[in-house]
């Protein structure tokens, strides 16, 4: 058999994006998939400018601007497709994109995945110009639908859930090319780890209760503040702190372990989270899609915090309707709603068992069989896919 070439086309303005392609990846080294998978990161592929405007901007707004950023994530969704902004604003893109359309006819792919929607707006462009010709597959990666999400001559979507696909057929999608996948993670979440054995590989009590703290920002603090104040309620509980690549971060946190023998573990950035997740009862994190996702994979409840203004927000609302989640804006209301659940087990129980049903373990093994699938060899027209 022939082994397909699918492209994975991300943006690392945020991980989620590239965590996603890379969680399909993961399941194309798979041999009975017959595929090659490559996942390009198209920052890598625009001007130094470009770039800089997309995501270093990005990220400034998001820390040190929300409001602004919340503003701007919904005036940009309530947009017109051709008024004057928008019109410039793909213009720009076109004149960043030649680096990366040469980059695609060198991989020559049977398929194309697009995990951010800056990529897919890139190519819906060629595809109306008939200047590509492979199919382009969108993976939402978040519980909403922003409009830039959405672009004619796709060949398929896939959504997060059955709400976000409603919103795609909404907004003029067709129903047959909608897939609810759910979001891509990693495959070791479609294998949950036993808590016992996670526990003893990671010098945890498996027998204690344990809180998983993996953010913190806006109105509450450092990581370090956040755990040390959670250390003061009393209880049998141990915390697991994450500092992910923050070098500074996982330094306070080990003097603060010290400080809490046995209560506290410091963490640093790891490529097997869900053997933490394994050992956890409640995660404390932000409500980022990909995060999220892991979360329900391994059916852990969540107090969700500092959520991103538009997308976190929207993923917040969807837990928190959902029940599997309660929601802390600063670090009183965070300490109180630790202490609820400690004390009332029987609705962490519930919001445990609500998580599970809506996990969605192998939604990157569905995108990559569904793309798998479909018949790309009658779709790819010519030898180089882009002209």
């Amino acid at each position: 058999m022939t082994q397909k070439k699918i492209l994975l086309l991300s943006v690392s303005a945020g991980a989620g994006h590239m965590r996603a392609a890379e969680a399909i990846r993961a399941y194309s080294l798979d041999p009975r998939y017959q595929v090659v998978a490559t996942h390009l990161d198209v920052m890598n592929y625009v001007t130094a400018g470009f770039r800089k405007i997309y995501t270093d901007f990005y990220i400034k707004l998001v820390n040190k601007a929300p409001t602004l950023w919340g503003y701007l994530y919904q005036v940009s969704h309530e947009a017109q497709a051709d008024g004057t902004i928008e019109q410039l604003r793909r213009a720009l893109e076109r004149l960043n994109a030649r680096a990366l359309l040469k980059e695609i006819a060198k991989v020559n792919p049977d398929a194309i995945i697009c995990t951010h929607f800056l990529p897919a707006e890139m190519l819906a462009r060629l595809l109306r110009k008939q200047r590509l010709h492979c199919p382009v597959w969108v993976q939402v990666t978040d519980f909403d639908l922003h409009r830039m999400w959405v672009h004619e001559g796709m060949t398929g979507y896939f959504a997060s859930n059955e709400e976000v696909a409603f919103r795609m057929r909404a907004q003029g999608i067709a129903a047959a090319t909608i897939h609810v996948s759910g979001i891509p993670i990693m495959p070791g979440f479609a294998v949950r780890p036993q808590r016992a054995e996670a526990a003893r590989q990671l010098g945890l009590d498996p027998l204690r209760t344990t809180i998983l703290l993996m953010g913190g920002g806006a109105g509450l603090g450092s990581l370090e503040q956040i755990a040390a104040r959670l250390l003061k309620i009393d209880g049998d509980f141990q915390l697991i702190a994450m500092a992910g690549k923050n070098i500074r971060t996982l330094a306070a946190l080990t003097a603060l372990a010290g400080q809490f023998p046995g209560r506290l573990v410091a963490q640093g950035y790891t490529d097997h989270i869900e053997q933490w997740m394994a050992c956890a009862d409640l995660v404390v994190t932000k409500p980022g899609g990909l995060t999220t996702s892991e979360c329900l994979a391994m059916g852990l409840p969540m107090i969700v915090n500092a959520p991103i203004r538009g997308q976190e927000e929207r993923n917040a609302d969807y837990l928190l309707e959902q029940g599997v989640a309660l929601k802390a804006f600063d670090d009183v209301t965070l300490e109180y709603r630790v202490r609820y659940l400690l004390s009332h087990p029987e609705k962490l129980s519930d919001m445990r068992a609500r998580a599970s049903l809506l996990g969605r373990a192998d939604a990157a093994r569905q995108v990559l069989e569904q793309v798998c699938h479909a018949d790309l060899s009658q779709q790819k027209t010519d030898e180089t896919g882009v002209e």
